[in-house]
């Protein structure tokens, strides 16, 4: 499991009564997936891959609060995140037993998160490269026909030539 000195710091210096609770979600995110990355943004925790999945609200006292910035684009089903908007979505868990407990569910969210992320690249790369073929072959007909123009340009002169000298 990757973790990050700057947020073992920041985990040194955090005072809330939900810190294990923190410190528990944070095991199972960065456990989920070896690719999971974690730092320091907006004052608090967030887990990274190829993009912001996750942050801590590390002033929630009653539970522990995770933010997952995209958590409404995340495909699959997943009960345990809350809210309605188009974007975010929240995962509130009050103790290291529930934590425990939801561990499938957040290692089905980060597996969900990893392979919308790899598969939108590939997706991307796909794309790229067709784009990329596409236009060296457009390239080598514009090249061909140049080719050819600039021979029938030669034959038709060398053609008048020869008619002029008779």
């Amino acid at each position: 499991m990757p973790k990050n000195a700057e947020v073992d710091a920041w985990f040194e210096r955090y005072d809330n009564p939900m810190k294990p609770v923190v410190q528990a979600i944070r095991t199972v995110i960065l456990g989920a997936d070896p690719r999971m990355q974690e730092c320091i943004k907006w004052k608090a925790p967030t887990f990274t891959f190829e993009g912001n999945l996750a942050s801590f609200y590390p002033k929630a006292k009653q539970h522990a609060s995770l933010m997952f910035h995209q958590g409404a684009k995340i495909p699959g089903r997943h009960p345990l995140m809350e809210g309605t908007g188009e974007t975010s979505r929240v995962v509130k868990l009050a103790s290291v037993a529930a934590v425990k407990k939801a561990k499938p569910q957040l290692v089905a969210i980060v597996k969900a998160w990893i392979a919308m992320r790899t598969d939108g690249a590939s997706k991307k790369k796909t794309a790229s490269k067709k784009k990329t073929a596409s236009k060296k072959k457009t390239a080598s007909k514009k090249k061909t026909a140049s080719k050819k123009k600039t021979a029938s340009k030669k034959k038709t002169a060398s053609k008048k030539k020869t008619a002029s000298k008779r």
